[in-house]
């Protein structure tokens, strides 16, 4: 029994030193919706939940993960191409022991930049992927040529959307340039600021039939987060809402969205065909 137990526990360790990280790209058709706000508080409950957590901030000229944890990072990935800095010297901790990549300023460069730098960064992105269970992307508002290949070189694509309808068309924009360019990605729907959990289960719904029917799509619905006086209180005081007030109602439905998302989660262990790595080296070289 005890030489079946070694091999079983020297099976997973081997498993482990293949595993790759889920990566999310967390999206939005408009600014405003609360887009950095959930990504950040998702990462911070994943991270609750024995999960190692990296969130990379990719919101062009509006990179914000570091003021709402209320953190000054040292360096940003700026640094990392104008200094030639390892990813890891650039990596923060943050609370709940995630880890974050900060934004800093010029960073459109990112989305256009040289063969040179490019290789640079997937070659630093590389040694992420096996050192954490989740990527999370922090994309900005809207879309952009560049920003749509990270988007669909991600495992799974996450679109936040308030029951607003301007933000609701906003929202099917960007699905619908997302499966323009390739109808194999995982998207999710997350519906932010519902006055009630039936408003926005309802907002769901319509967008999911829309998407069905012109896109010929399947979105899968991520969850409803309520409108919640407590994310502008945490917000003024720079600290994420999931750790200003536990038993807050949006604190409550977002480790909910988390619990449900890993319990329908596929084994972490399990190989992907294509890295992200490669699929975003692959949407950028046939440019």
């Amino acid at each position: 029994m005890s030489d079946q137990a070694a091999k079983l526990r020297k099976k997973i360790e081997m498993l482990r030193a293949y595993r790759q990280a889920k990566t999310i790209a967390i999206v939005s058709g408009k600014g405003g919706v609360g887009k950095s706000n959930f990504a950040l508080n998702f990462s911070i409950q994943l991270a609750q939940k024995q999960n190692k957590v990296l969130i990379v901030d990719l919101d062009v000229g509006m990179g914000n993960i570091d003021i709402l944890l209320g953190l000054t990072a040292k360096y940003s990935i700026v640094n990392m191409f104008e200094e030639h800095m390892s990813i890891d010297e650039i990596i923060e901790k943050g609370p709940n022991n995630i880890s974050y990549v900060a934004a800093g300023s010029g960073l459109s460069d990112i989305f256009t930049m040289d063969e040179e730098k490019f290789d640079y960064f997937l070659t630093q992105l590389d040694v992420l992927i096996n050192n954490y269970d989740y990527i999370i992307f922090d994309m900005g508002a809207g879309i952009t040529l560049g920003s749509l290949y990270y988007m669909l070189a991600a495992d799974e694509c996450v679109v936040i959307t308030t029951p607003e309808p301007t933000s609701l068309t906003d929202a099917y924009a960007i699905i619908k340039h997302i499966t323009n360019k390739s109808n194999e990605i995982d998207l999710y729907v997350l519906v932010n600021r519902a006055q009630s959990q039936k408003s926005g289960q309802q907002t769901v719904e319509r967008l999911q039939q829309v998407v069905s029917q012109f896109l010929q799509k399947d979105i899968v619905p991520l969850g409803v987060l309520p409108e919640d006086r407590t994310v502008l209180k945490a917000v003024s005081c720079q600290t994420p809402f999931s750790i200003y007030d536990s038993n807050a109602h949006i604190t409550i439905s977002m480790n909910q969205i988390v619990e449900q998302y890993i319990s329908n989660k596929i084994d972490l262990e399990k190989k992907v065909p294509y890295s992200f790595v490669n699929k975003l080296k692959h949407f950028f070289k046939e440019r």
